[in-house]
């Protein structure tokens, strides 16, 4: 069957996929961090939040990237993603109005930061600005807006003050959560040099190479920690270190096995180590947060 002849519902199906909503999830280490960091908060907002970061802003994002970079490779969440098509784009804009509409219930400070991350997302992929051709531009851009940016738009969601928001040691924290993105980044770009190469895509993975975007990953990573561990200590929070330790262990016991593997076999810089490790760091990170969180709360 040709592509033309095939039924919309199944069209839009497949575009569905490219929205790689569950691959959003592993966006929501910032989410749990921002709020283990609040004193307080409405439940009900904090899940609204959540839905519309991870059910619509992210897909809405994913997709639209789909849409304009049409790989014929694994991307993040799809090992082999199906073709794509105009519908793809109409459920992008849906999902960007659905998002502005329901961000607005909240707060319109709230709705103007998710208009501004769902344009500035835009221009990382769209062909006439394509951001993602210029490595450090992109790697800046990626990291504060999908850390530092979300970390504070999360915390105006949930109600807090704009002061509050802007006070140390909370942008210290939030400097965190981009200094984890600078980590995290540049691994997921690792397996796809050829597609990027072949798109004239000069991604900070390839500008680095596989042994450098190793290493990248790990001092920013390493970084992050560091930072975050003395803030732990400067605000009394000693009991969050220890939770953070033995909820990220696994992670560092992953990385630091994957990249000594990368380095005798090439083979093991893959799609699905990628994905494991973008699983793996996903879930024991916003494990972490959410411990500290019930530890803050209920302490």
């Amino acid at each position: 069957m040709k592509l033309r002849d095939t039924p919309a519902a199944l069209k839009y199906s497949s575009a569905l996929t490219l929205m790689r909503i569950p691959f959003s999830i592993y966006l929501m280490p910032v989410f749990w961090f921002a709020l283990s960091t609040t004193a307080g908060f409405d439940a009900w907002r904090a899940v609204a939040v959540f839905g519309i970061l991870h059910l619509l802003v992210y897909p809405a994002s994913n997709g639209y990237n789909s849409y304009y970079d049409r790989d014929e490779g694994s991307i993040g969440g799809l090992k082999k993603p199906p073709q794509v098509t105009r519908q793809l784009m109409h459920l992008v804009l849906l999902f960007d109005a659905l998002a502005v509409v329901l961000t607005l219930l909240l707060s319109p400070l709230f709705a103007t930061l998710v208009a501004l991350y769902l344009l500035i997302s835009k221009a990382y992929s769209y062909e006439g600005i394509r951001l993602k051709k210029y490595p450090v531009l992109s790697t800046f851009v990626v990291t504060f807006f999908q850390g530092a940016y979300t970390y504070g738009m999360v915390q105006v969601g949930i109600g807090l003050p704009v002061a509050q928001v802007l006070q140390t040691p909370n942008v210290w924290f939030a400097l965190v959560s981009t200094l984890f993105l600078c980590g995290s980044y540049p691994l997921t770009q690792i397996y796809q040099h050829a597609e990027d190469s072949r798109r004239g895509d000069r991604t900070l993975s390839l500008l680095l190479g596989i042994k450098g975007t190793y290493l990248f990953a790990a001092g920013s990573l390493a970084t992050g920690s560091t930072l975050l561990l003395w803030l732990y200590v400067a605000t009394g929070q000693v009991h969050s270190i220890f939770i953070f330790l033995v909820c990220t262990a696994p992670v560092v016991y992953f990385f630091s096995g994957w990249m000594l593997r990368a380095r005798r076999n090439l083979q093991e810089v893959n799609y699905e180590n990628t994905m494991r490790m973008n699983r793996l760091s996903s879930l024991c990170i916003s494990l972490a947060f959410i411990m500290i969180m019930f530890s803050q709360l209920y302490g």
